[in-house]
């Protein structure tokens, strides 16, 4: 199988050659490492980081199935760099609904919008193509700040409704354009959980987040992964109506990713969850015991994709990703050998 049927294969839940190796992201630093040499500065979290023969070529060497393309909505929140050069957002710009015309974000009917896309649409060759995006739940949680966010639930909820609105309304128009395009899986990255359970109630989620959320997921074409940290367990009978086809990363320490397969595999195409701690701290060899668990648990049958726990950081090891890509392709052939 190419790298894109072999996705294909494992989102529709069916057995490929092969389990998929895939990633939502590679952190540039550590793309310059693995490259071994330096890429263009990449100044925002919104949009594209590198160049499809950059991409490409950082497949390659991974021996991933897929490459990523982004294009999320901007966040109106103030950006800082940490010590180690990471860029994370800091506090959010809307404070009211007078701040609303503050949100200005790109005409999602403009093609120029998708030029690059479909450029790489025309150009990836047998990669999976992914769009990595967001839907609405978490650019409206940041541009809101996560504590106006919290308290805006209670005493101004049409706040967060209107803010929402903005964003998934933008999100259904921008994945509907994308699927028009021959790209392979939207990928939507809307952190709605911590390790404790959703950031919200599930109530509060079904009531205000579910409808604006399906305003967004009308549009969508393609498989859809959907990507949130933490414990989403209570979350799952809406995010399954929502029609998602894969969930990543059944973060590790939060939810358990053999139980989900026991439960949830005639529903759901898994993904991950090789956890970032063994990716920095721990041996290539207890990074390739992991993998190899993983795929004698969770590969049987198909509808299981290898990915890290989240996205590859800066932080991690590269020979403890080169690790867990050996791995795959070690253990992952079907029939599975693993026992």
């Amino acid at each position: 199988m190419t790298s894109r049927e072999r996705v294909a294969a494992a989102l529709r839940r069916e057995q490929p050659d092969r389990v998929p190796f895939c990633e939502l992201g590679v952190d540039q630093a550590l793309a310059e490492k693995i490259l071994g040499r330096e890429l263009p500065p990449h100044p925002d979290l919104e949009t594209n980081p590198r160049s499809l023969a950059d991409e490409i070529e950082l497949a390659e060497r991974l021996g991933k199935d897929n490459i990523c393309y982004t294009l999320r909505a901007p966040v109106y929140a103030e950006k800082a760099h940490s010590s180690d050069g990471t860029l994370y957002y800091t506090h959010g710009m809307i404070a009211s609904q007078d701040d609303l015309g503050m949100i200005e974000l790109p005409d999602p009917a403009d093609d120029r919008l998708y030029e690059t896309l479909a450029e790489w649409t025309a150009n990836k060759r047998d990669f999976s193509l992914w769009m990595i995006t967001r839907l609405g739940f978490f650019p409206a949680m940041l541009s809101l700040g996560m504590a106006r966010f919290c308290t805006a639930l209670y005493d101004d909820p049409g706040l967060v409704a209107s803010v929402m609105d903005i964003y998934c309304e933008w999100a259904g128009a921008v994945v509907e354009h994308a699927s028009a395009l021959d790209i392979d899986v939207i990928s939507s990255t809307d952190d709605m959980a911590g390790k404790a359970g959703p950031i919200i109630s599930p109530a509060v989620f079904h009531e205000l987040a579910f409808p604006r959320l399906q305003v967004a997921a009308q549009g969508i074409g393609k498989p859809w992964v959907l990507h949130s940290d933490g414990d989403l367990t209570l979350l799952l009978p809406d995010l399954l109506a929502l029609g998602i086809d894969g969930l990543h990363p059944n973060e590790n320490g939060a939810m358990d990713i053999r139980a989900m397969k026991r439960d949830y595999a005639d529903r759901l195409c898994l993904l991950g969850n090789v956890d970032l701690n063994l990716l920095t701290m721990a041996t290539p060899e207890e990074v390739a015991e992991e993998v190899r668990g993983l795929i004698r648990d969770v590969g049987p049958g198909g509808g299981y994709i290898v990915t890290s726990g989240n996205s590859l950081a800066h932080y991690c090891a590269v020979e403890n990703v080169y690790a867990m890509s050996d791995a795959v392709h070690r253990y992952g052939g079907y029939p599975l050998a693993v026992g």
